[in-house]
């Protein structure tokens, strides 16, 4: 089982992008984040002929997160987390595909830090992890991917000095991130590739892509259950290099059957 997750920035502008990659690479899960888009406004009929099933959470103009599968069911179980009735924003879905719970996540970006922004980072981060803990304590496997916004240590980022102030890098955020894992997940990339630069992010200026210039902010955390079934991971980076495309890769793991 193919899983991958990819910030596509852009649903409706990037859709030429993300079919070409569907077909060329053909997950049987994907997640995606930052959809740009209304509910109305998703490329359902697009998707389905690509061989996809879709549900998504939309939002006008920003944020939105939405699960593909193909060939498969997916069982929506929960939108948004609680904790925070006034939070409109679209930023989590959670489905079961195949007998996986995934949880498909965009996490605040946080900047400028310190200031609301950051707060209200820290804050969802908070209540995803309140609700991670308790997806942790029913036993099934679990699937976390999406856009953290978070660079965990100072591998994941090219040139870490100039992060040492931005919200995706400031102490607060890495520690949040360190908690999450200490309550039993495994981020699978590190777990396969425990020291390697790895990036998932390239910025749109200064060459950012054609230097390597990166950060590894995308991730797959797993509970144990999923761990264990864990074959392969990466990046399709090659993505992030074509026309008109997003400035993230998309990013997948592979599980072996039960």
């Amino acid at each position: 089982m193919k899983i991958a997750t990819y910030n596509v920035n852009g649903v409706n502008g990037r859709l030429p992008v993300l079919l070409r990659w569907l077909e060329e690479t053909q997950p049987d899960v994907v997640c995606l984040q930052e959809l740009k888009a209304p509910e109305e406004k998703f490329p359902e009929q697009a998707i389905k002929d690509a061989g996809y099933n879709a549900i998504w959470h939309g939002q006008k103009s920003w944020n939105g997160v939405a699960i593909l599968a193909r060939n498969l069911e997916i069982k929506e179980s929960r939108r948004g987390l609680d904790g925070d009735p006034e939070d409109l924003q679209s930023r989590y879905i959670e489905a079961t595909v195949n007998g996986v719970l995934i949880g498909c996540l965009y996490l605040p970006n946080g900047n400028p830090a310190p200031g609301p922004k950051f707060d209200y980072k820290l804050q969802w981060f908070e209540r995803f992890a309140a609700h991670a803990a308790k997806l942790l304590a029913s036993g099934t496997p679990v699937i976390l991917a999406g856009d953290y916004n978070v660079i965990p240590t100072e591998l994941d980022a090219y040139k870490p000095e100039r992060w040492v102030e931005d919200a995706l890098f400031r102490p607060e955020t890495r520690e949040a991130f360190k908690n999450l894992l200490a309550q039993g997940w495994t981020d699978a990339i590190r777990k396969l590739y425990p020291d390697e630069t790895i990036y998932t992010f390239w910025d749109y200026f200064r060459n950012a892509y054609g230097r390597n210039a990166g950060l590894r902010i995308d991730h797959f955390l797993l509970s144990p259950t999923a761990s264990n079934r864990l074959i392969s991971a990466g990046v399709d980076r090659e993505v992030r290099g074509w026309e008109k495309t997003s400035d993230h890769g998309p990013v997948w793991i592979t599980l072996k059957a039960e």
